[in-house]
C-alpha cells in the first residue's frame, strides 16, 4: 500500500511516551509526518534538530510534527531527552505504518543489502488528505522546505 497526493492518508496508530496516537488525533490540524531510519544516528539527529529548531514556527502556523521510526518508545524517550526534541516520536515496532506509507525499502550499504526506512516526509492536511510528500530526503534544508510548502496556502 502506498499513499497518493489528494487522497486520504493511510490511518495509523503509533505508540509514544504519552500513549497511543492516531491520525484522527490530528483532525483539524496540518501534520508533518516524517519517517527516519534510527534514533541518535548522525543524519536522523540532524533532521530531528532541524524540525526542533523550527518547531515554534510550525506550531504558530497550526502545524504539528510527528517523527516515526521502528525504534522502541524507550529509545525515543532517550533520543528526545538527549536532543531536547519538542515534538512527539512514534514507535512503529510492528512495521505496519512504514509499510502503509511505502517507506520500508530495500537498501544497500558497503555491499550489504538490507531493509530499512527510506527517509521520507508526508504533509497531511487538516481533513486527513495527503497534500505533499518528500521521498529519499536529503536533510540539509528539508525542514525549511516542508515549512514553506505547509504554509503556502
Amino acid at each position: 500500500m502506498t499513499s497518493t497526493i489528494g487522497q486520504p492518508a493511510p490511518a495509523f496508530t503509533l505508540e509514544t511516551e504519552d500513549g497511543p496516537v492516531t491520525l484522527a488525533d490530528y483532525s483539524g490540524r496540518t501534520l508533518v509526518l516524517y519517517f527516519y531510519p534510527k534514533d541518535d544516528t548522525s543524519g536522523c539527529t540532524t533532521e530531528a534538530k532541524s524540525f526542533r529548531d523550527s518547531f515554534a514556527t510550525f506550531q504558530a502556523a497550526g502545524i504539528d510534527i510527528l517523527g516515526v521510526s521502528r525504534d522502541s518508545v524507550a529509545s525515543h524517550v532517550k533520543f528526545r531527552t538527549k536532543h531536547e526534541l519538542t515534538f512527539r516520536l512514534g514507535s512503529d515496532s510492528t512495521g505496519e505504518v512504514t509499510e502503509a506509507y511505502g517507506v520500508w525499502k530495500e537498501k544497500s550499504m558497503y555491499g550489504r543489502t538490507y531493509f530499512g526506512i527510506e527517509r521520507s516526509t508526508f504533509l497531511i492536511g487538516p481533513d486527513g488528505t495527503l497534500r505533499a510528500e518528500w521521498r529519499k530526503v536529503k536533510v540539509p534544508g528539508h525542514a525549511a522546505a516542508v515549512l514553506k510548502a505547509a504554509t503556502a496556502e
